[in-house]
Parts: structure tokens; sequence; C-alpha cells
């Protein structure tokens, strides 16, 4: 719109008509004469004079229509992406993710027991070879072992066997290919989500809110981020970046659900400042 009108200010400013003759008064008599008994052309015809008024104004319609027009999203000039549907997927993925990164936490924290559990097994079997060679000599010797020493010896068997279960039970659950494939989700539809939600409030509003809940995401996607950067140095054992991969995602699940809130505010306001689609 701005560019037509400026164009049009423009060709009407700058075009000038072309040159008039001078018309001579017409008498009384002549006007009869010539078909015109009311003397309506009597008069002089006026003149197309250029004046200083006249070019600046030419001037600056030229350079209004040379502007870009302004996309102002309120007026519906983007569609179905400023529409509801598209505005609420933002919320409806971080929904989703928001209980995909709790599962994440929960097959990370298994994944990393069926790895720990195998040490401690390790370490209860070396414990009981003392108990079981003392039976074993007092046996040979005739003798009966002592209480304690079976109760002992008994406590370590019963524990190996409690955690040989665990780990059988935690291996079928395939822990390790679930907390990947989620993980995978989370850093790839997160990030693009996390990008899409301003992009939307951009298009709807032409500005972004800075606040607690655009800082808070920002700081999730940064520890999504961290997070996946240390995997190659965890699948070489790295205990140090074991840790802060379990840090980084903690945080980002803090960060996470401390944004739930005002998540929450800005989706009603989405909802009431937009229609379908």
């Amino acid at each position: 719109m701005v560019v037509a009108v400026g164009s049009i200010l423009a060709a009407a400013a700058l075009v000038q008509p072309p040159a008039m003759k001078p018309v001579l008064p017409i008498t009384a008599k002549a006007a009869v004469a010539f078909g015109d008994p009311l003397g309506l052309h009597a008069a002089e015809s006026p003149r197309w004079q250029p004046s200083a008024t006249s070019a600046a104004i030419g001037a600056a319609a030229l350079v209004a229509a040379t502007q870009p027009e302004a996309a102002l999203a309120k007026g519906g000039a983007y569609g179905i992406w400023e529409g509801r549907i598209v505005s609420m997927a933002h919320p409806f993925v971080m929904a989703v993710l928001y209980t995909a990164s709790a599962f994440a936490a929960f097959t990370g924290w298994q994944w990393r027991r069926l790895r720990e559990i195998g040490g401690e097994i390790t370490e209860l079997k070396a414990e009981l070879k003392g108990p079981k060679a003392a039976i074993a000599a007092a046996e040979e010797k005739g003798e009966t072992p002592s209480a304690s020493l079976v109760s002992e010896a008994a406590s370590l068997e019963s524990k190996i066997n409690e955690l040989s279960a665990t780990r059988k039970e935690l291996a079928d659950g395939s822990f390790r290919d679930k907390h990947y494939q989620v993980g995978a989700v989370i850093l790839g539809l997160g990030t693009s989500f996390a990008i899409e939600g301003p992009v939307n409030t951009f298009l709807r509003a032409q500005k972004l809110f800075p606040g607690p809940h655009l800082y808070a995401g920002a700081g999730v996607v940064v520890c999504w981020a961290m997070a996946a950067s240390l995997v190659p140095m965890m699948g070489k054992g790295k205990e140090s970046a074991r840790i802060g991969h379990m840090a980084f995602n903690a945080l980002a699940l803090g960060l996470f659900t401390w944004q739930l809130p005002t998540g929450w505010d800005i989706t009603q306001k989405v909802i009431k400042f937009t229609k379908f689609p």
C-alpha cells in the first residue's frame, strides 16, 4: 500500500502537463458569437506554474515510494503461520518434550545403574571368597564352620543373587538404546521448536518479549547442547564426562520445570489473541 501510494504521488507531482498557451479575454459580444452567451470562458484560463512546494512534495513521495512496505503480522500478512495452529505448536511440543526429558533422566539413571551393578557384583564375589575358603577349610578338617561365618557367606551370596537378578532385569529393559533415542529426539526437536517459538512470536507481534521464560528457554537449549557434546568422551569411559552430562541434563530439567508456570501464562495469551487456523 505504501509503495503504491508513494508511486502515485511521485508521478502526480513530477509529471508536468503540456504547456498551455495563454487565452486572451473573451468579450461578451465575442462570447455570444462563439456560442457562449453566459460568458463562462470570458476569464483567462489558468496556467500551471511549478513551485518549490510541489517539488518538495514530489521528492518526498519519491522517497516514500522507494521504501519497503512494513509487514505487519497483526494484519494477517503471514496467514496460517501466525494462526492458532502454528502458534500452539511450540507449547504442545514443549509439553511432550518435558515428559520426554523426565523419561530420559529415568532411562539414563537405569543405564548407569546397569553399568555399576556389574562392578558391585564383582566386589561381592571377591569378598565372598574369604568366608567360602574358611568354610571349606573347616569342613576339610571335619570341623563345623562357625555360625557367623556361615551367616556372612549366606548374606553375601544373597546380595549377589539379588544384584544378578536386577542386572538381568535392567539388561532386558534396553535402557541404553531408549536413552539414546529419546535424547536424540529431545536435542533435535527441542532445539527446533525452541527457535520456532520466538520466530512465531515475532511474526504475530513484530517484536520479542525478553523475560524469564525466554532466558530460561535459552539456558535449557545450551544445557542440551553441552550434555550432547560430552557423549563422545563418555563412550571412552571418562567418568568426569558422565558426571558433566548428568549435571547439564539435571540443570536443563530444572529450568524446564521452572518454565512451566510462565509457559502456561503465555499459552493462555496465545489462545486469546489468535484464531484458527
